[in-house]
């Protein structure tokens, strides 16, 4: 069998050693140290923010996020629907709902007019939404306009979910900066990798500086230990954030690589009809972590599983777009306000191997498989 192609795996520059190294050399092998400073202040310069909380994942920046924004048993959260579940699962960790929105057709991201009608709805029915957790799918910026003037006029805080955004901008702003706090995510198939790793953005340096207290166990400045506020074992580990520091060093040339792949794919499947891409639209710049399509079997005459599926068979690893909240068993029964969008994008789109490190060997194999899949010279 061929070797694997993976969907989106870790992709080391070779720095990383000289950091982790220094780790090992001064005995920094512990929670905290040089690195997750450095890593902090390098990855605030990158952005162009303030301020910078290094944690384990993004789904703990999301769940700080919520506890600095007083989410409490019994309040109401507002969710894009069409993401992974790790966006939506710390307002369940807080005791709140999640009101789910649906995204649009353009950037496949929270649609501004379903939100004022779930945040209208909502204030009818007496419970104001005390947060929004909008989305930057795949790479691609929301509609982040429209969405901070909903968001400001009803006097509701945005949170940015960048976890799949890092580099990509709206009108030369970098994602994750438009709302009172932005989150990152470094897992291991993410655009720069910890292995694991997270981390809390914001211009806000009250946020930051308590994201950090609770990150670390809500420790009391006092020679023992004492605790005045439950807090949690969250902070990112010096070892880890000297890999980090290696992968922001290459940062850029990542985000040229996965576009780059992106190119590859339209080039190839350029007069396909009825194989639709996730576009960027004016001032917008996607990383393109992944390259994402949507496939109308009607015309193209395969399904997104036919496609996936004969990937598969020659060990091309794909995936089908996030299953939307609203439809996950889990969150059964919590308010939805959909359009039908990520329905029928969960049950026709698929995400293409997009690693940094695909070689020319690998898009070859890969054009030759979709193509034979296609029926298409």
């Amino acid at each position: 069998m061929n070797s694997k192609i993976w969907l989106s795996s870790p992709h080391m520059s070779g720095n990383e050693l000289k950091y982790v190294n220094e780790a090992f050399e001064t005995n920094w092998v512990a929670p905290l140290g040089p690195n997750v400073n450095a890593f902090e202040n390098e990855l605030a310069q990158y952005l162009g923010i303030k301020n910078c909380a290094a944690l384990v994942s993004g789904t703990a920046a999301i769940h700080l996020a919520l506890i600095l924004l007083s989410v409490n048993q019994g309040d109401e959260v507002i969710c894009q629907s069409f993401t992974f579940s790790a966006t939506a699962n710390p307002i369940i960790y807080q005791g709140a709902t999640p009101v789910f929105v649906d995204s649009e057709s353009e950037t496949w991201n929270m649609d501004p007019e379903l939100l004022e009608k779930a945040i209208k709805e909502r204030l009818r029915k007496g419970k104001k939404p005390k947060a929004i957790i909008v989305v930057h799918l795949y790479g691609m910026p929301a509609k982040m306009d429209e969405i901070m003037s909903i968001a400001e006029r009803y006097e509701i805080p945005i949170i940015e979910d960048a976890a799949e955004a890092l580099g990509s901008k709206y009108k030369d702003k970098f994602c994750g900066t438009f709302g009172c706090m932005g989150i990152l995510s470094f897992n291991g198939n993410k655009i720069i990798t910890t292995s694991g790793g997270g981390a809390l953005i914001s211009n806000n340096n009250d946020f930051i500086q308590k994201a950090r207290f609770l990150a670390t166990q809500a420790r009391d400045n006092a020679p023992h230990y004492q605790h005045s506020h439950i807090g949690y074992n969250y902070r990112m580990s010096n070892v880890v954030a000297g890999i980090g520091r290696g992968q922001l060093e290459v940062l850029n040339l990542r985000i040229e690589q996965r576009r780059a792949n992106n190119k590859f794919y339209r080039e190839m499947l350029d007069g396909k009809r009825g194989i639709t891409f996730h576009t960027e639209t004016t001032n917008r710049f996607s990383n393109y972590w992944l390259t994402s399509i949507i496939i109308e079997p009607e015309i193209t005459g395969i399904t997104r599983e036919d496609l996936r599926l004969g990937l598969e068979a020659d060990n091309i690893e794909s995936r089908p777009l996030w299953k939307p909240m609203h439809l996950q068993p889990v969150f059964s029964g919590a308010p939805a306000y959909t359009n039908g969008f990520s329905e029928h994008a969960f049950e026709n789109g698929l995400c293409l191997p997009s690693g940094s490190n695909l070689t020319n060997d690998d898009k070859r194999r890969i054009a030759n498989q979709i193509r034979k899949i296609l029926k298409w010279n």
